[in-house]
């Protein structure tokens, strides 16, 4: 696992995925979701200090995601700005189908940190995606989760495949924006 990573603001967009009220009323709750609340809002804080991108994503689907009704917008306590984009996605890899990536490529993007649901499914397939693209694509330990019953061993695997794959998984207190 690596100590530190520097990032550059102007070359690095924060993507938070899926944080849709929905997602915290399954009948297997959100594993820690207050302090999955309270990690990704301190790092869109710095983010915004930094002028690094971020982005949302907001999955759709004809069941419990239904766009327009109140499961499929964001949480609540989510800190967003004006200055914050929003893509909607229909797929687990938030890069394909969207304008996400040519937005990317306007912006001269070439770093990911991926924060958001859940682990094993739209956090997984947008992280390898990145890296499919080319992106260095960083994951956030402690900054995404799921509604697993055995969420911390979902996300313990899930880091560890992701690690092996090329992804940086590291804590929001060791990214440096500079």
């Amino acid at each position: 696992m690596n100590q530190f990573i520097i990032l550059d603001p102007g070359q690095t967009a924060l993507l938070v995925i899926d944080v849709q009220r929905a997602l915290f009323t399954r009948p297997t709750p959100v594993h820690e979701p207050y302090k999955l609340i309270e990690k990704i809002n301190a790092l869109v804080a710095r983010a915004h200090l930094y002028g690094v991108q971020v982005i949302y994503t907001q999955h759709v689907n004809q069941s419990f995601l239904k766009k327009g009704t109140s499961g499929w917008d964001f949480h609540p306590n989510l800190s967003r700005m004006d200055s914050d984009l929003t893509i909607q996605k229909t797929q687990g890899n938030a890069l394909i189908e969207t304008a996400l990536q040519s937005v990317l490529e306007a912006k001269n993007i070439q770093n990911l940190i991926i924060t958001g649901l859940v682990t094993q499914g739209c956090i997984r397939a947008t992280s390898l995606g990145g890296l499919e693209m080319d992106f260095r694509v960083v994951l956030v330990k402690g900054g995404h989760s799921n509604y697993n019953k055995d969420a911390l061993q979902v996300i313990e695997q899930r880091e560890k495949e992701l690690e092996e794959a090329g992804v940086v998984v590291i804590s929001p207190e060791r990214i440096d924006f500079s």
